[in-house]
């Protein structure tokens, strides 16, 4: 333990119950207000464990980490111990097995995420005149709960680029992929949005909107108390379908969006397609301070293209209208860039505890991340925008 930290205490905790709500979003939400994304606050978290989607049997078991100092919490990270690489969306599965193949044990593993969430966010949570003893501490923390328990390797995925690189500087693996988001250039309404684009991809979006709107019904935006619990039975059908079909079973549970409704229905966004009097497919956004997150699609009907308005172009008009600066459509998907949606980079942090393992590791990771950085560049070359790019000026 390092003299910054040598004063800090951590916990583990076997719940996110165990610690008090306003504490923890003290320092998930330091700066007050509306959360930056609300996936890592205590309700958000709540909700997954109350609701058994994560827990005993699922391959999630939260071993969260409080600091302390002088008996206050000043850090927290979100953290679970997993018996398998499901529901994280940066893939170590080929890691996994390498290690396993040389005769050693990749799982369990340490794993600090939102689970089934895609999303980029903080996970060194802090009070904000503790960050950089916090970030500190937690890492630590984290190291030490997996080498005790002779755990493989630990994973921070999703984070913050600052954090990133404040990681990496502690020696922890840093590892990049991409993701496709949609930026708001101050565009007065969806139609402003268009003119910016290349003729062809103009003509091609309206085109496929027109092609949507022959479904025969309407597409509801809901929120709030616009969202009653028959809205969720019809979205729970649609989750079920785009589980099976992906995962083989779906990942949250009946009970997850029951907890949405109770605790969370103010951040959460829904898109409804009704026809004849009969939800038929519907998507699942969750609202942030400046960003919306798209995170759940499904339908009992297909139809053309109602995928994308229901995903792609209600979302961007929602943010428009409602003055948001980003659209964060879930991971990976190219097809998202002919409609707007521009590569970034996303960062995730790597310890393991084997070191020829982790000298492999980390030259694999520095090719990846060269060629993940010419990946972007080129595709953000093949952008929809008039001068083929996101600079629209």
């Amino acid at each position: 333990m390092t003299r910054q930290t040598a004063s800090i205490e951590i916990d583990v905790l076997g719940s996110i119950n165990d610690v008090d709500a306003r504490a923890w979003d003290a320092m998930a939400c330091p700066e007050g207000g509306p959360p930056t994304d609300p996936f890592t606050t205590h309700r958000f978290l709540k909700a997954l464990e109350d609701s058994a989607s994560v827990g005993p049997g699922t391959g999630w078991v939260p071993r969260h980490l409080l600091a302390r100092q002088k008996g206050e919490p000043i850090a927290a990270m979100p953290l679970y111990a997993k018996g398998h690489s499901q529901g994280e969306y940066v893939f170590d599965h080929a890691w996994a097995n390498a290690l396993d193949n040389a005769g050693g044990r990749y799982y369990p593993k340490l794993q600090s995420c939102v689970p089934f969430t895609p999303a980029a966010g903080r996970r060194f949570l802090s009070r904000p005149e503790f960050t950089s003893v916090g970030r500190a501490a937690l890492v630590e923390g984290a190291v030490r709960l997996a080498a005790e328990n002779q755990l493989s390797s630990l994973h921070v995925t999703y984070c913050t680029a600052d954090e990133a690189a404040a990681g990496a500087e502690m020696g922890l693996l840093h590892r990049t992929g991409q993701q496709f988001h949609w930026q708001n250039d101050g565009y007065g309404d969806f139609d402003d949005f268009l003119s910016r684009l290349s003729s062809r991809k103009r003509k091609a979006i309206r085109r496929e909107r027109a092609g949507a709107a022959e479904f025969g019904g309407q597409i509801l935006r809901l929120s709030g108390g616009q969202i009653t619990p028959e809205h969720w039975d019809a979205f729970w059908q649609f989750y079920q379908d785009t589980g099976a079909r992906k995962w083989g079973s779906p990942y949250l549970t009946r009970a997850f969006f029951d907890e949405v409704q109770a605790h969370l229905r103010d951040e959460t966004l829904l898109v409804l397609c009704e026809r004849a009097g009969r939800f038929v497919a519907g998507a699942l956004n969750f609202i942030g301070r400046d960003t919306l997150f798209g995170r759940y699609w499904g339908c009992v009907e297909e139809h053309p293209f109602l995928h994308f308005e229901t995903c792609y172009y209600q979302a961007i008009e929602f943010a428009i209208e409602n003055g948001l600066t980003t659209v964060e459509a879930g991971a990976q998907g190219e097809h998202k860039l002919a409609r707007g949606y521009l590569p970034v980079i996303t960062h995730s942090l790597h310890w393991l505890a084997e070191p020829s393992f982790r000298d492999a590791v980390a030259r694999f990771l520095d090719a990846e991340r060269r060629a993940v950085d010419a990946d972007v560049e080129i595709l953000t070359g093949y952008g929809p925008f008039r001068n083929g790019t996101g600079d629209t000026k």
